[in-house]
């Protein structure tokens, strides 16, 4: 990404306003690396603290913490679609959450296709554990350099952006890619 794009008509640089191709304007620019580097900071402080106290990953918590919150079962592609994971990616966690003993997958009565999933007392008992501690990380991080007014103006941004990015199709909804078969000139 550049902060800087093609003069516009009058001479000024490009706004790169929503939808445009333009670059992203300093003020855009900087508010996107301010962002992703906040997230990167939580994300690691966080991440520290699962596998210091539960021996899991950042994924491995949402999906049993999702799973623990639940009011049933979900399927893989609920999942997926709640933690924003790839289908692979996510049967590849399910698998060794499963092995630890802290999910349970079934096939589903209703469709053939789904798994559904469940979190067992051991993954309870573990978020139990690790989510004392992610709370305090996350207050001391995230929370405690805010106001009540900060706090407020950033969920209501942050839940239009989110809001704004979820319209789209879901991950799980996007068509899988095939490699194409080679032709028999190939073989």
């Amino acid at each position: 990404m550049s902060a800087t794009s093609p003069d516009g008509p009058d001479g000024t640089e490009g706004s790169g306003g929503a939808g445009g191709d333009t670059a992203l304007d300093p003020r855009q620019l900087g508010a996107y690396f301010v962002l992703t580097e906040a997230v990167s900071l939580l994300q690691h402080q966080v991440e520290q603290q699962l596998q210091a106290e539960g021996d899991i990953s950042y994924v491995q918590f949402q999906l049993l913490a999702r799973l623990a919150h639940a009011p049933g079962p979900l399927t893989m592609t609920q999942l997926a679609d709640g933690v924003v994971y790839s289908r692979s990616g996510l049967t590849y966690q399910a698998g060794l959450l499963e092995k630890a003993g802290l999910i349970a997958r079934t096939p589903s009565p209703d469709d053939e296709r789904a798994t559904l999933v469940t979190v067992t007392d051991g993954g309870r008992a573990l978020v139990a554990r690790v989510l004392p501690g992610h709370v305090q990380v996350t207050r001391r991080m995230l929370f405690d350099p805010l106001s009540d007014d900060d706090l407020r103006h950033l969920g209501d941004i942050m839940t239009r952006v989110r809001d704004h990015m979820r319209a789209q199709p879901p991950r799980s909804a996007a068509p899988r890619k095939r490699r194409p078969k080679p032709s028999r000139s190939d073989r």
